[in-house]
């Protein structure tokens, strides 16, 4: 005897919820691939960067290099999580950007412009992965 599968027919809130969980996984894809990009420039310093003295937060360029690399690792690996829609993706993407803001923050006087785009995608992903109610998810993949 075979059995078939149903899928829930898709409401509205579904839809969104699909909609955000997938922006959310896109834009934290991003801030990962341009935090692992971000990481190789400063661990081959760059002189792009800018130097300050005298700033509260001073790591080596090398050390900030390693610490945005380390998050857009994670960030890239959450957010193929994410397009799954599980919840261990949901909350670890929260915590990834929450992590991502709070080094782009640290990081503002070496590059103050990139700074600023990186904690205001991040805070998209946080927004996104925060408004969508739990029972309003189905898996991403299997959508078509």
């Amino acid at each position: 005897m075979t059995a078939t599968h149903t899928r829930p027919t898709d409401t509205t809130k579904q839809e969104w919820a699909a909609g955000l969980t997938a922006f959310a996984a896109v834009m934290l894809f991003l801030v990962g691939l341009l935090g692992i990009f971000r990481g190789i420039m400063a661990v081959a310093e760059d002189d792009i960067f800018v130097t300050t003295r005298n700033y509260a937060f001073a790591f080596d360029l090398t050390s900030w290099g390693w610490i945005h690399l380390s998050l857009g690792v994670l960030a890239v690996i959450v957010s193929i999580g994410l397009l799954k829609v599980s919840m261990w993706a949901r909350v670890s993407g929260v915590a990834i950007a929450g992590l991502v803001i709070i080094a782009n923050f640290l990081s503002l006087p070496y590059y103050p412009v990139w700074s600023v785009v990186m904690i205001a995608l991040s805070g998209f992903v946080i927004w996104a992965l925060c408004v969508i109610q739990r029972d309003n998810l189905f898996n991403l993949s299997e959508a078509e």
